[in-house]
């Protein structure tokens, strides 16, 4: 079976009872056998096919089973036929058309089934006498060319909602325009500057981006083609972004890498290792690229985005020093977050080396990336407009094969063809293949609908190979598609496409002893891949995943995972559920494929991969995982939800490790979302007494609740037994990571005292120790802590600057919680350093991303930071509200957000003229964190409540509120700041 575009016509006989009651039998059978006879003559003269004859009845289908660019037109064109002949038989008829995806049975036949046919049947019963009903998707793909009268909605049996319908009046209307290329024409300009920015590149010794923007087949990758042609002495190395599959982050920087070490996919590991390091500076920057690109196994332990940056920047300084080097980015706009910054990263950083950074994308890039290239000194971008009239001109005849093209096809070409070469080149070879005038007869509106057509007019053996090529993806390998053919020759085939220009051979292979080929358009691929049906496409995903498995092992184990994700998604759609032994294959791809997200921080391509796992095959350990994601995601209510599951079959299986780890989960969201220290405390020793040893992450990150509960309570000496193991655990485990975090928890204690120099001396440290192991968390967690200790030594554009790089680094891990915290203190820093709409701004976006979470940690202190800022501002019954909202949310034994939130609630009291409760509020503020060490906290409320006491002529008091003030922290004693 195969799944086509076709469209769908049903004539039926008017009033064919009332003919039969009123004329001899002899007369009316010659009448309705000439009403058949000219129905199926109109048909058949517009290249249709008469599937079915049904009563009085006919049904043909148009595009079953060769294609044409104009189908619906044609079936258009075939109706208003009949309907002229049946005045000339003084009968009437009715009809309905439709266009459509339907099913038809391989070869010549034309049965069909799917929704156009039962629309198209519909609207012919609602068609009055001598009208045509046309469908929505017939008159669009007809747009132009046929003029129509809008009926409106048409309620039609059988569906919920109306059908929107036109009736046909004539066909002589005109049509739309489209894309295409082969030589280089009107791009001479662009292919200056591009010359002109390498040769800065190489003159400076520094690295340049250039970026072209354009429409599919506008001759972004001719562009460059001709670009590279040019050169000589250059290291070139291309890589493509895929639009599909997870954790497939770093796959162009993969083939890079492999290409210049001369990897192949299927090279034992020590193999590949070995070239890996000879063509790497240190063994160090082999290791972590072997990361990035799949060769290394040793995928579980946690590694960053900014290792793998910094050692893509060490490769690329030492490739670019011995000669010219050029990386080329394909289709950047399927990029992902991490590999975005990971070009920008090299183009700021790598020095002393000639590089051009070369990406092509279609404009949507900015709309994910509006700042792409921006602020970049050695930034360049330009987009490739559709070619003017008289280079389209030139182009026509470049690829004319035969002879003069007469001006009449010249004009149609021009007006359908917009300027776009791949269009105008694919249109040329239509010509070729079929002559100028069936060619220039039936010009689609539509790239895709020409290379439909091309593609059917292919020989049966080479339309299946394209078919089963489209699979695999916009390249493919000779012997991947003979294992798809069961052992057949492909050669052949290959050769056929090659010539009618559909793929290309390339020069390399990332296997060895694979000849890989590429579509020559991507489009060419999604038009063939789109003609299989759903069982077909499962089929080929799942043997080309098993191929792959076979031949390239785990090194391209995310692709992998997509083919067989996507066989088991198809065969669910028809079967109801995939087979049970592919869904456990899949599930286990999955899960290995979400693993190695992981390591690479990219949160959100782990927690796909093993929702999907879980759900093609539950295990607990899956569930684990995906928990363990959303956490990294801080998808807190699911985190909540997940773990008490997975703690829950733990338990009911016996499996203490995975039942330590979730109580951990479970204790960081009671503190998170039930500000209960006191119950996450029990639950995080619970943790800390099932889980042993053998996982020191694990380990850590119970002490860290553990630690975060006692704090939370005001018991820091507790807090620093907590701290004393984390430290002993990070250093034995040598998780440069963990051991920044805990001396950053031993900088927050000193805050905390408003010890500030012993908090920088950890915070230095801590920074160094975060900078060397690279990871998100340790780094944004660092610049955190930063920002408070510049708010409070007032350097507030550091303060400012350091919380907006924090945000940046949390949302690439995609961190909602730290990133709303991270705009809470920004929104201080803005504040106090004059700029109020500013942090206004930052207050109410991290409460907007708080408030789904159920947080109940930080969206208290973001609500009564709020509160104070639009008390500033004078908007008093606003800041009221918040104020109220952030005590609500303050938990009971939550030390430090219960004062602040009183010395807001006091200050907008104070504002109302409701002194005596203001002055009660602000007393039970200090009242809260006396006899602690949170002196910090007392710091800041001291400032608005030795204000109020001034404001209401207590002179005195005020100077002894003002005096402990200064006892706190003599140096900044005088300052009127408030800290965040």
């Amino acid at each position: 079976m195969e799944r086509k575009l076709a469209t769908v016509l049903f004539v039926d006989l008017v009033d064919s009872s009332a003919l039969v009651a009123a004329s001899d039998p002899e007369i009316v059978r010659r009448r309705v056998t000439q009403f058949f006879d000219r129905v199926s003559n109109c048909i058949e003269m517009h290249g249709g096919t008469v599937e079915k004859f049904a009563g009085d009845a006919v049904m043909a289908a148009f595009g079953i089973p060769q294609a044409h660019e104009d189908d619906s037109e044609r079936a258009v064109r075939a109706a208003l036929g009949i309907i002229d002949s049946m005045r000339e038989l003084e009968l009437e008829a009715r009809i309905g058309v439709e266009a459509g995806e339907v099913v038809t049975d391989d070869g010549d036949s034309t049965f069909a089934t799917g929704e156009a046919v039962n629309l198209a049947a519909r609207l012919q019963q609602n068609a009055e006498p001598g009208q045509i009903l046309v469908g929505p998707a017939a008159h669009r793909l007809s747009l132009g060319r046929v003029e129509v009268e809008e009926i409106g909605p048409v309620d039609v049996r059988g569906r919920d909602e109306p059908v929107w319908a036109w009736a046909a009046v004539s066909a002589d209307g005109r049509a739309p325009a489209r894309v295409a290329v082969t030589p280089l024409i009107g791009r001479e300009h662009e292919l200056e500057l591009l010359q002109n920015t390498f040769a800065r590149a190489v003159r400076d010794r520094r690295a340049h981006l250039f970026t072209v923007y354009g429409e599919p087949g506008v001759g972004k990758t001719r562009l460059t083609n001709e670009f590279l042609a040019s050169l000589e002495g250059a290291t070139v190395l291309p890589g493509r972004c895929l639009p599909y599959g997870e954790s497939i982050t770093y796959w162009p920087l993969a083939e890079m890498v492999k290409g210049a070490a001369d990897i192949a996919d299927d090279d034992p590991l020590d193999v590949a290792i070995e070239k890996l390091r000879q063509c790497c500076p240190a063994d160090a920057v082999a290791d972590l690229l072997g990361l990035a690109t799949g060769v290394l196994e040793a995928v579980h332990g946690e590694r960053s985005q900014q290792e793998i940056a910094w050692a893509a920047r060490e490769w690329a300084q030492l490739m670019a020093q011995t000669q010219p080097l050029i990386l080329v980015f394909e289709d950047i706009h399927w990029a992902e977050e991490p590999l975005l910054e990971l070009i920008e990263h090299m183009t700021d950083w790598v020095r002393d080396g000639s590089l051009l950074i070369l990406c092509l994308s279609r404009p949507e890039l900015l709309d994910i990336r509006s700042d792409w290239g921006g602020g970049r000194v050695r930034a360049t971008s330009i987009e490739l407009e559709p070619l003017g009239e008289a280079d389209s001109e030139q182009l026509i005849d470049a690829l004319s094969e035969v002879g003069d093209i007469s001006p009449k096809t010249r004009r149609a070409l021009l007006e359908k063809t917009g300027g776009n070469p791949l269009f105008l080149e694919e249109v040329m070879l239509t010509v070729a293949e079929c002559g100028e005038e069936q060619a220039a007869a039936g010009i689609p509106d539509t790239l895709q609908a020409l290379i439909a057509a091309r593609i059917d007019r292919l020989a049966p053996g080479s339309k299946v190979m394209l078919q089963r090529a489209s699979v695999i993806g916009r390249s493919f390998w000779a012997g991947a598609l003979e294992h798809l053919s069961s052992g057949e020759s492909v050669e052949e085939t290959l050769e056929d496409l090659q010539l009618r220009d559909l793929v290309v051979q390339q020069s390399r292979s990332s296997l060895s002893n694979e000849t890989a080929y590429r579509f020559k358009h991507v489009l060419i691929r999604d038009v063939a891949y789109a003609s299989l049906t759903k069982s077909a496409r499962a089929s080929h995903h799942a043997r080309f995943a098993q191929w792959l498995g076979e031949r390239a092992g785990d090194e391209l184990l995310e692709i992998r995972a997509h083919h067989l994700d996507h066989a088991a998604s198809l065969l669910a759609d028809l079967d109801g559920a995939p087979p049970a032994d592919l869904a456990r294959e899949a599930a286990e791809v999955l899960q290995e494929a979400g693993r190695r997200a992981l390591a690479r921080e990219a949160n959100q391509a782990a927690r796909n991969s093993f929702l999907r796992a879980v759900e093609l095959e539950p295990t607990l350990e899956r569930r684990y995982l995906a928990a363990k994601a959303a956490w990294r995601l801080d998808d807190l209510p699911a985190v909540a939800r997940e773990m008490e599951k997975v703690r829950e079959e733990a338990v009911r299986v016996g499996d203490q490790e995975l039942e330590g780890k979730a109580l951990t989960g479970l204790a960081d969201m009671l503190l998170m979302r039930e500000a209960d220290p006191l119950r996450a405390r029990e639950i995080a020793d619970q943790a800390l007494a099932t889980i042993g040893d053998s996982d020191p992450a694990a380990r850590f990150e119970a002490l860290r609740v553990g630690w975060h509960s006692a704090y939370w309570m005001g018991h820091l000496g507790d807090a620093e037994a907590y701290l004393s193991e984390q430290m002993a655990v990070a250093r034995a485990a040598g998780r440069k990571d963990l051991e920044s975090i805990a001396v950053l928890t031993q900088a927050d204690t000193f805050a905390a005292r408003l010890q500030l120099d012993k908090a920088e001396a950890q915070l230095e440290e801590a920074r160094r120790l975060a900078e060397e192991s690279g990871t998100i968390d340790s780094r944004g967690r660092v610049l955190l802590a930063w920002t408070r200790i510049y708010i409070v030594r007032r350097h507030l554009e550091q303060a400012e600057e350091a919380a907006e790089e924090a945000v940046r680094l949390f949302s690439e891990a995609g961190a909602v919680w730290a990133v709303a915290r991270s705009l809470n203190m920004g929104a201080w820093a803005h504040w106090l350093n004059g700029d109020l709409a500013k942090g206004e701004k930052r207050f109410r976006e991290s409460i907007r991303l708080l408030k789904p979470l159920g947080d109940r940690a930080i969206l208290c202190e973001s609500q009564r930071g709020l509160a104070e800022l639009l008390l500033h501002r004078g908007r008093i019954e606003e800041a009221e509200r918040l104020a109220l909202e952030a005590r609500e949310n303050v938990g009971p034994l939550d030390v430090t957000s219960r004062a602040t939130t009183a010395g807001s609630l006091a200050m907008v009291r104070a504002a109302q003229g409701r002194h005596d409760e203001a002055e009660e509020l602000f007393r039970a503020a200090l009242e809260t964190v006396a006899g602690t060490d949170f002196r910090l906290i007392e710091y800041e409320v001291l400032l608005p409540f030795a204000h109020f006491l001034r404001a209401r002529g207590r002179e005195e008091e005020a100077e002894r509120v003002e005096e402990r003030r200064a006892e706190l922290l003599p140096a900044a004693a005088k300052s009127s700041a408030r800290i965040a």
